[in-house]
């Protein structure tokens, strides 16, 4: 019976520690390039940084979108962030061409969320660059403006075929830090697959249990692409929306 009642409990506790992954996440509206949701940034900020991401577009057709947020909702900012660019579409439907630079200050983790179509351009190790060399470093010392328009800088470069640059400006920074381990995200997946292990070999063991009247192995939901947030163009108040551009988890993300 104690035995009994441990595992149940263990199952309990796993399923209301991911009780707020499974629920959807409350996006703010796309207001313009530049959402400062978190309150980061000055006016003069935002206006600069707008101006470079309609540059950026006009040149080269790549939407690159800031949002700044108070709050996780729960999510890992992996999860949330590639569905909040699908719920924007950032980017064009065509050549899924968009970008999002994700900051949390409350969670303090920062991430950029890279377009299917932009992959290969912005790939995930230099998106690691481009966050432990360009961003890191001022949010560490509390300039988060300086951060995110650092970040931006990077960001464009290497959009526009100036990559080198940025991977340059990285191994000339001499307290260059090596990129931290997530362990929050392999804490995250392994209870995960642990959980997964276990239901199967429950279901294995007790196949008949449904013929009994009690509760059969339902299917098992895990988050994933196009879970959550639905793909479209984004609202905005200033003319500014999103072109219907798809995200598949792409990207790299940072903590402080």
């Amino acid at each position: 019976m104690a035995r009994r009642f441990g595992t149940v409990g263990f199952a309990l506790a796993l399923v209301f520690w991911l009780g707020p992954a499974c629920a959807e996440p409350t996006f703010p509206a796309l207001s313009g390039r530049v959402v400062d949701a978190a309150d980061l940034l000055s006016a003069a900020d935002e206006a600069a940084l707008t101006a470079e991401l309609q540059s950026l577009e006009d040149k080269a057709s790549d939407q690159l979108v800031v949002v700044t947020l108070p709050s996780l909702q729960g999510y890992a900012i992996e999860d949330f962030g590639y569905q909040l660019g699908r719920h924007w579409g950032i980017g064009t439907a065509k050549l899924n061409n968009g970008v999002v630079l994700i900051v949390a200050p409350n969670e303090r983790k920062v991430r950029i969320e890279v377009g299917r179509g932009l992959e290969p351009t912005l790939t995930d190790a230099l998106s690691k660059i481009i966050i432990e060399n360009a961003i890191l470093p001022r949010f560490r010392s509390g300039d988060y403006a300086g951060g995110i328009k650092d970040g931006v800088r990077d960001i464009v470069l290497s959009l526009t075929g100036d990559a080198a640059e940025v991977e340059e400006r990285a191994k000339a920074r001499p307290d260059a830090d090596d990129p931290a381990i997530d362990w929050f995200m392999v804490i995250f997946w392994t209870l995960i697959i642990l959980w997964v292990v276990y239901s199967m070999w429950q279901s294995a063991r007790q196949p008949s249990r449904a013929t009994r009247g009690g509760r059969g192995g339902g299917p098992i939901f895990l988050p994933g692409p196009g879970w959550g947030g639905s793909s479209g163009s984004g609202s905005s108040d200033g003319g500014f929306s999103g072109g219907g551009g798809s995200f598949g988890g792409g990207g790299a993300s940072g903590g402080w």
